[in-house]
């Protein structure tokens, strides 16, 4: 059990290092929008997902309703439900609710990859090491980038607030290199965007996430549906 936790740890150690730096970024964004630095912790202590944290502050930053929080956080993280379906078929027998219902906690993108690539069956301790290490770097990059946005002069932390839109692009650049449907995706969505900017600009920026995003999903799936796979032998 000892050596599953610490395969975790050190699996997790290279995700680690990636959320320190990307959850720096969002530590300088946070208190940029006004909010402290024990907020900014807070939110990355109990929220493990960048793009829905990045979207809440700029909500929380425009005075936005809990509605568009909650439906924008849905939009933004419901693939997370599909990838705790699919970790369950690599559960081994230990795995009762109150391990899934904490394992599900720290099911990131990253994470998702890394526990999909392990060719042996999932422990909890697996999963709680890979988590702890990950969730650990999440969090001390955001209080060091909250307290650094607090006190580093404002063309650094200008520079800085950048970095997880630099994320963001090293996630859908490769994709939108691959697959026509992504980059048609991220093109209609950035259309639908700025037509709403000009078109609506009394419409929140929450909203405008929503309604973007739902367009652009909505098109692609007319134009690119996705086939399926013949199973083998029939």
């Amino acid at each position: 059990m000892r050596l599953c936790f610490r395969r975790g740890l050190i699996h997790g150690v290279p995700i680690a290092l990636g959320y320190f730096s990307v959850s720096f970024g969002f530590g300088i964004m946070a208190v940029r929008a006004g909010l402290s630095v024990f907020e900014a912790v807070c939110i990355s202590m109990t929220n493990l997902t960048s793009a829905g944290q990045a979207a809440g502050v700029t909500i929380i930053a425009a005075c936005g309703t809990y509605l568009e929080m909650a439906i924008t956080q849905l939009v933004i993280n419901i693939r997370y439900a599909l990838m705790g379906l699919s970790l369950s078929q690599k559960l081994d027998s230990s795995f009762n609710t109150p391990h899934r219902l904490a394992v599900s906690f720290g099911i990131t993108d990253e994470i998702f990859a890394m526990a999909s690539a392990q060719p042996s069956k999932l422990t909890p301790r697996y999963m709680y090491g890979l988590i702890l290490i990950s969730f650990l770097g999440w969090s001390g990059g955001t209080l060091l980038g909250a307290v650094a946005g607090n006190i580093l002069p404002a063309a650094i932390t200008d520079a800085m607030g950048i970095v997880l839109y630099g994320m963001f692009l090293a996630i859908i650049i490769p994709a939108a290199k691959q697959e026509r449907s992504v980059l048609a995706v991220i093109l209609i969505a950035a259309f639908c965007s700025c037509i709403l900017w000009y078109a609506v600009p009394a419409l929140s920026s929450g909203f405008a996430v929503i309604i973007s995003a739902v367009i652009a999903a909505a098109i692609a799936a007319v134009l690119f549906p996705v086939k399926e796979e013949e199973e083998s032998g029939e």
